[in-house]
């Protein structure tokens, strides 16, 4: 344990026990016989904890608690009173005291109230710290991140946001693009509403009418005349989430009315102007998959394409994390009525270990779920989701199949094998290792493997193991 505590107490007898007990514990010790010592040490020095004697001679260490506790990055003060004065000791906690101890002490007491405090002091430090950085953010709408990853994207919004041209947003499940195209939106200047339309949620039937709109009559079931979504989006941004989704006789019609800049409804002959700027959003490979594979059109791509803005999966930028995970908990510790909820320092290391499939999403439904299962104002590992637990598994599936490859167990890949063949027998070895692992269970094996579920269906049908094990969802 390493931190700096200030002993403030009159008594040099006093200091100097506390100060053998905290070195031993491997603390660096200051201290102060008076309160004008005390507050030099203080400004000079930035001690993570003051441990406080309230009686000192001809001073008040009450009547300096609150100073000391005042200032903008202030210690955590533990305060020493006289044995049976406990009503000393709530009054200076009201006062900002972190806790008490009373005279005469136990050492090990001593040293347990020493390493909370020293724990508190890094977690308000770091809390201040991710609070600077969201602030800084704000002029992003919400998008948080420092990693150099994130600050192309922040500037691709910049530069591109003001114009009109189309944007196609790339990157997994989970990773922002939504937010991405609002903020592209927000800067735009343009004076109409940001309208989204989720291309995977809507069968191919409706999806027209839902884009175009309908007029009364058009087809069974259309009542009433219907606004479409792109004449709802007029002087505005049309967002298309999925857009990889959409069906092709749906992406012929939608590349028309951008070339002509115009429409009809469904059922009528009425011209409508499209004065809207279009951004969409994919998960998809549209150019390594999709166009080739004939389920994209390639006209419609580079229509929609004019810019491109690739978003990075979280496991690519992990120091933005902190800032994330600090921004959710504040958030949501809100709408759940929580209180000051903190995240601990163990959590933290996890979070940053973890490869986050399901990207920031996961992220925030994982502190949304700790808040609400949390005891206390701190998250702890106990209440993380089951697949944060799995890391000790994971890594040691990871070094049974790297022994395989580097030649230390019976099915080592053999030496003379091209690089891509090696690849594919290690890619196929380790999926089967891991679906043994989860007994087929193709969801739990996707967490696991760290990436996405339909991803890992596609990969176990190509490499010919959906034959070896009997699956299940």
């Amino acid at each position: 344990m390493s931190g700096t505590v200030l002993v403030v107490d009159d008594e040099p007898a006093a200091r100097y026990g506390m100060k053998r007990a905290l070195e031993k514990e491997q603390f660096a010790v200051l201290e102060a016989g008076n309160l004008a010592d005390a507050e030099r040490a203080v400004a000079s020095r930035s001690p993570d904890v003051v441990i406080l004697d309230l009686k000192l001679n001809e001073e008040s260490g009450m009547d300096w608690l609150p100073v000391v506790t005042a200032g903008p990055d202030p210690p955590v003060v533990i305060v020493v009173t006289a044995f049976g004065s406990e009503r000393l000791a709530v009054e200076a906690m009201k006062k900002g005291a972190f806790d008490y101890l009373a005279k005469p002490y136990d050492i090990d007491e001593l040293r347990v109230l020493a390493r909370n405090a020293v724990e508190v002091s890094r977690l308000r430090t770091e809390n201040r710290r991710l609070k600077s950085e969201l602030a800084q953010t704000e002029r992003l709408g919400g998008i948080i991140g420092s990693t150099p990853q994130i600050k192309l994207v922040y500037s691709l919004i910049e530069k591109v946001g003001p114009t009109d041209v189309s944007v196609l947003i790339t990157g997994e499940s989970g990773t922002g693009k939504e937010l991405v195209a609002r903020e592209i939106h927000r800067v735009s200047g343009r004076e109409g509403a940001f309208i989204a339309v989720n291309c995977a949620a809507l069968p191919t039937d409706l999806i027209e009418s839902e884009l175009f709109g309908h007029e009364k009559g058009a087809f069974t079931g259309a009542a009433t005349r219907r606004i479409g979504k792109l004449e709802a989006a007029a002087r505005g941004t049309l967002f298309l989430d999925e857009v990889g989704d959409m069906s092709l006789q749906t992406q012929a019609k939608l590349l028309r009315a951008l070339e002509e800049k115009s429409f009809e409804r469904l059922g009528s002959n009425d011209t409508i102007a499209a004065d809207v700027r279009i951004v969409s959003a994919t998960n998809k490979r549209l150019v390594e998959d999709e166009i080739p594979g004939g389920r994209f059109r390639e006209d419609l791509f580079y229509r929609l394409s004019v810019v491109s803005v690739a978003l990075p999966p979280l496991r690519e930028r992990r120091e933005d994390i902190p800032a994330l995970a600090q921004s959710f908990c504040a958030r949501l510790s809100l709408a759940h009525k929580a209180g000051e909820v903190t995240i601990s320092q163990p959590v933290y290391q996890r979070f940053y270990e973890y490869d986050w499939p399901g990207n920031i999403r996961q992220l925030r439904n994982c502190i949304e779920r700790a808040i609400i299962l949390s005891d206390n104002q701190t998250i702890t590992l106990d209440v993380l989701p089951q697949e944060l637990q799995n890391k000790q598994r994971v890594d040691q599936v990871k070094t049974e199949v790297g022994a395989r490859v580097s030649g230390d167990g019976p099915e080592a890949i053999p030496s003379s094998l091209k690089l891509k063949e090696a690849k594919k027998q290690f890619e196929v070895r380790y999926i089967e290792k891991i679906l043994e692992q989860t007994q087929g269970n193709i969801t739990q094996a996707a967490s696991l493997l760290g990436i996405h579920r339909q991803s890992l269906q596609q990969k176990i049908k190509d490499l010919g193991l959906t034959k070896k094990f009997v699956l299940t969802d």
